[in-house]
């Protein structure tokens, strides 16, 4: 199963930026890699979601403010989060999907952002 580790989370004031890694272990190619999120009290949410070959997916509440991205020689994803507001804190999780055998559908431990006003 592969690992996956997230960074760049914190604490930032209203309007700032914020870059989210994750990197996940081993060498297998992953289909599928995105970011979700949960606020506290809600359910786990999509951010974004990005394929192999570069195709993107957002929410609604994600376009425009952020951008995700991949780099497959380091199988790593990245959320670029702009104008950050008190609504977008919340523990941000990443995804990664392998759709061919092995198939896996793992989730890393979370990171906390957090957005005072």
């Amino acid at each position: 199963q592969v690992q996956l580790v997230e960074s760049g989370g914190g604490l930032v004031q209203a309007g700032a930026s914020l870059k989210l890694s994750c990197a996940a272990s081993g060498s297998l190619s992953i289909n599928v890699m995105g970011w979700y999120r949960q606020a506290q009290g809600k359910q786990r949410e999509l951010i974004a979601t990005v394929t192999s070959d570069g195709n993107t997916n957002y929410a609604e509440s994600a376009k425009g403010r952020f951008t995700i991205s991949r780099d497959n020689a380091k199988n790593t994803v990245y959320l670029q989060m702009n104008s950050l507001q008190p609504e977008d804190t919340a523990v941000y999780y990443c995804n990664a999907v392998r759709l061919f055998l092995p198939r896996f559908n793992a989730w890393g431990q979370g990171i906390l952002v957090t957005v005072s006003s």
